[in-house]
């Protein structure tokens, strides 16, 4: 389903829970749109199902430091090479004998040679050359303007490296998921019920022949209130589906 679509459903079923067709509602589409984003902009604040994991390949240019990301994306986790040094083509590499002898004598032929202690030992050699030679890349990452700056001045052009990154999850995904659907929807109903509330809690009672009628403002906005609070517990509560906090120690 698209996105406009799902938002329409997402709409109707908001003016239904509000009495829509039974009373006359004083919302604009401008008004379930603006309830709409509150709920889901405070959702991708609070909510750690908001996000999702996913690997991304960036190639470097020479000369430049600084890449501007998709704005998708939230967080850079950490950088991965497939060289050592400055690379200066698409397939460059560091070749080591040490660690061809390695792979050739004692992982390959472990029938004959070497084990599991061998292979933990070389993996430990190659994680140390990392550090040593330039296999890893320090960053910074600015959350908003999206720009990744890469502390190395590239030698060449073509080299591939792959970010581990945090990605927002897109609307049409999260209005899809039982799990954070139901969420969006009732907060998006408790703030049409304030701003309801406050439009008619502007005027407390209108005029009539049989001395006029009393609007519920005041009580819209309080219950659209209460409302907001408990489904910010339930987030507190993981009902969106989000992975609770592991044990601190410290």
């Amino acid at each position: 389903m698209s996105l406009d679509s799902l938002k329409q459903d997402l709409f109707k079923y908001v003016g239904l829970r509000l009495g829509d067709g039974i009373i006359d509602i004083e919302l604009d589409p401008e008004h379930y749109e603006i309830a709409y984003q509150e709920a889901l902009g405070i959702f991708r604040q609070r909510s750690q199902a908001s996000t999702e994991e996913s690997y991304a390949f960036l190639t470097l240019q020479e000369g430049q430091d600084t890449y501007t990301l998709p704005q998708e994306v939230t967080h850079v986790r950490q950088i991965f090479r497939r060289t050592l040094g400055d690379a200066t083509g698409p397939y460059s590499t560091s070749f080591d004998p040490f660690s061809q002898a390695t792979l050739n004598v004692y992982l390959l032929n472990y029938t004959y040679a070497g084990g599991l202690a061998t292979f933990e030992m070389y993996s430990q050699y190659v994680e140390l050359a990392m550090r040593m030679f330039g296999g890893f890349m320090n960053y910074t990452f600015n959350p908003v303007t999206k720009q990744l700056r890469v502390v190395r001045d590239p030698k060449g052009t073509g080299e591939e490296i792959l970010l581990w990154v945090y990605n927002a999850k897109p609307e049409v995904t999260l209005l899809q998921d039982y799990q954070t659907s139901q969420w969006i929807k009732d907060y998006t109903t408790a703030a049409a019920k304030v701003i309801i509330g406050q439009a008619r809690e502007k005027f407390a009672s209108i005029a009539g022949p049989q001395g006029g009628s009393a609007l519920n403002g005041s009580q819209m906005k309080q219950e659209g209130m209460s409302e907001k609070q408990a489904l910010l517990d339930d987030l507190r509560n993981y009902v969106d589906g989000s992975q609770p906090i592991t044990f601190v120690i410290g």
